[in-house]
């Protein structure tokens, strides 16, 4: 807890005021102990030169206090499960895990992305070509936009000036300019980009400078230039990859091979991209999610109904927890250790808990669930 601390220039011992929310309890202790701290506040306060400093920082730690109560009194973030062949939300309870009910949206919902602003969530519905605006903090539908074609995966860029899709069964790739506004959001079309068969998940380089899209049934990986919307380079990698993950430094890519058990890994330093690893991770292996530690990264092993751990120094599997009923997208919760995964075809929303190595809790959602979010998430 950070302290205060002064000590007058006739060396008497230095007194130590707690400014931070850990201490809350102190503003309803028992009234003695209140006192005593009042009093002491008022002999620092007798310093000329103290004074004035010392009525400020109090100001800001009740200041503190009182937005810390505010936040206290809020409702934890609900967690979000895409129902891809229901065509519906649900909404889990996020201490239960209990589905508190469930929100129709268009036809095929896959993949979830936050706007900009944080505003909303956005639900891609690639059979309806339309996006489903959810306020992120109360799960409630907030508008939907339509003529938005395929959009089976999203993705915003780093400097929030491009959104861009993958038409999974269209066969093409669109970039759209986004103006960031949630609420008033209507993107624009820059470029429409053919892809060979079935364009399937997408990254960004930290510098919006390059969008990286796996051709699920071309077997490749292509690259495109954001700024001009222009192909870079195309080329071969493993069986059926999907998800695609970038390194903080952009410095590799990793790409999910759903039709093998690895996981490759391709130097990004090099125009175009080389093969540098081969992980073995499982059967499978589709998508991944960060564990927020800026070092490890998670990985859903749908055939082998596993998800692997991988170290990105190393660049190998260090961990390996089960997951029943085919894995797929995964989120990480705000304590670093609960992993929530889509189980796809057990109908399910799987609890992990990977200290324990164990499956905790599973709770019933609609057919075929794909993307899993909530706003009380671990770092990306």
């Amino acid at each position: 807890m950070p302290l205060l601390s002064h000590a007058s220039n006739s060396g008497e011992k230095a007194v130590q005021i707690p400014c931070g929310p850990p201490r809350l309890c102190t503003l309803v202790r028992p009234a003695a102990a209140l006192r005593r701290r009042v009093w002491r506040f008022e002999q620092l306060a007798r310093v000329p030169t103290l004074k004035s400093l010392l009525v400020a920082r109090l100001a800001a730690v009740l200041g503190l206090c009182a937005a810390f109560a505010v936040s206290a009194a809020l409702p934890a973030p609900p967690i979000i499960v895409l129902n891809s062949l229901d065509a519906s939300v649900s909404v889990l309870d996020p201490v239960t895990y209990a589905e508190t009910r469930r929100i129709p949206t268009g036809k095929e919902p896959h993949h979830i992305y936050l706007t900009p602003d944080d505003k909303s969530l956005l639900v891609a519905n690639a059979a309806s070509d339309s996006l489903t605006f959810i306020d992120p903090l109360t799960g409630d539908v907030q508008r939907t936009m339509t003529g938005i074609v395929d959009p089976y995966q999203l993705r915003f860029s780093p400097d929030m000036k491009w959104f861009v899709t993958a038409a999974n069964r269209l066969d093409h790739i669109d970039i759209y300019q986004w103006n960031g506004l949630a609420g008033s959001a209507e993107p624009k079309l820059a470029r429409r980009i053919p892809a060979s068969r079935t364009p399937s998940h997408l990254t960004i380089d930290s510098k919006s400078r390059n969008l990286y899209v796996s051709l699920q049934d071309s077997d490749q990986l292509t690259a495109i230039d954001l700024a001009t919307q222009t192909p870079l380079w195309t080329i071969g990698v493993g069986k059926t990859p999907a998800d695609v993950y970038i390194t903080a430094d952009d410095r590799y890519l990793l790409v999910a091979l759903t039709g093998d058990k690895y996981v490759e890994v391709y130097d990004l330093s090099v125009a175009p991209a080389r093969l540098a690893k081969r992980i073995e991770t499982g059967a499978g292996a589709h998508a991944f999610r960060a564990q927020g530690d800026g070092r490890h990264l998670f990985v859903s092993n749908r055939a082998a109904n596993t998800i692997s751990r991988i170290d990105l120094q190393s660049m190998g599997v260090v961990d390996s927890y089960p997951a029943p009923g085919g894995p797929d997208c995964m989120e990480v919760l705000a304590d670093g250790k609960t992993l929530l995964v889509t189980s796809r075809w057990a109908k399910k929303l799987t609890v992990i808990d990977t200290v324990k190595k164990a499956v905790v809790h599973q709770t019933k959602v609609g057919r075929s669930p794909h993307g899993v979010w909530t706003l009380s998430h671990a770092p990306r």
